[in-house]
């Protein structure tokens, strides 16, 4: 087993795969629709190599470049990041980036605040590619499609290659995640280990993870990357389901 700590996140994640490409990595709940959908480590890996290659082959950007990611904790979210950060781009949560961002990534339940929204409207205007995700179960399209200049991501994603070589250099210092101050790759993979630490989370390890109480990655992906374990995340989570669910999952609540 490698045992070699993991300097950036997709090295986190390639090492995931690598250890058992048929475990289930992420396992996602929305209760609000009935949806369950289990993606093991190499399905989540072609999702992942199919973003980076629409990043890269379909709107050319470089490393170094960002992406503005407005999304909730979702499995989805877990491919559009781990994709960015395999191309080598830098994610912004929060606007920080304004203008400055080569492509953005939107909920459609969050797309009217393109028009009226400050910072969407500075991305529009710089000309920046946005991507609409409907987050719908069975990974469905947008309906109704998204207004015009907005493509729909799980349309577009589907014909880009099914292997990616991460772009990401190797060195802890590349910027992960474009804020001030910047928070690199080895500050995350820190944090992340950190924070595994403290909630005594290891290997193997199965947790579920109420992605709207903690709608950081840093909690939902990153740490679980980061620990060699696996999560199951859950979006309008039904309390009165939470015993029978841990139980048939097998996890254990974290953090």
């Amino acid at each position: 087993m490698d045992i070699t700590p993991p300097t950036t996140v997709p090295s986190a994640f390639a090492r995931a795969v690598v250890a058992d490409p048929t475990r289930p990595l992420i396992t996602f709940y929305d209760d609000a629709t009935g949806e369950r959908t289990e993606l093991s480590g190499a399905t989540l890996a072609n999702w992942v190599a199919k973003t980076a290659n629409l990043l890269v082959d379909g709107c050319a950007l470089e490393p170094a470049m960002i992406a503005a990611v407005r999304l909730p904790a979702h499995w989805q979210t877990a491919a559009v990041l781990l994709g960015c950060w395999s191309a080598g781009l830098a994610v912004d949560f929060d606007g920080t980036a304004g203008p400055l961002a080569a492509v953005s990534f939107v909920a459609a339940d969050r797309l009217t605040q393109l028009f009226e929204d400050e910072s969407f409207a500075a991305l529009r205007s710089a000309g920046t590619e946005t991507f609409g995700l409907a987050l719908a179960p069975l990974a469905g399209p947008m309906h109704p499609p998204p207004p015009d200049g907005v493509l729909d991501y799980v349309l577009e994603v589907r014909r880009h290659g099914d292997h990616f070589a991460s772009l990401v250099p190797s060195g802890r210092e590349t910027v992960a995640i474009a804020e001030e101050p910047p928070t690199t790759h080895g500050d995350l993979i820190t944090a992340a280990a950190s924070r595994a630490e403290r909630g005594g989370l290891g290997a193997g390890a199965r947790v579920l993870v109420d992605g709207d109480v903690y709608p950081d990655p840093l909690d939902w992906l990153v740490t679980p990357l980061v620990a060699r374990a696996s999560v199951v995340l859950c979006r309008h989570l039904d309390n009165t389901k939470l015993q029978s669910r841990l139980v048939e999952e097998r996890a254990t609540v974290w953090p």
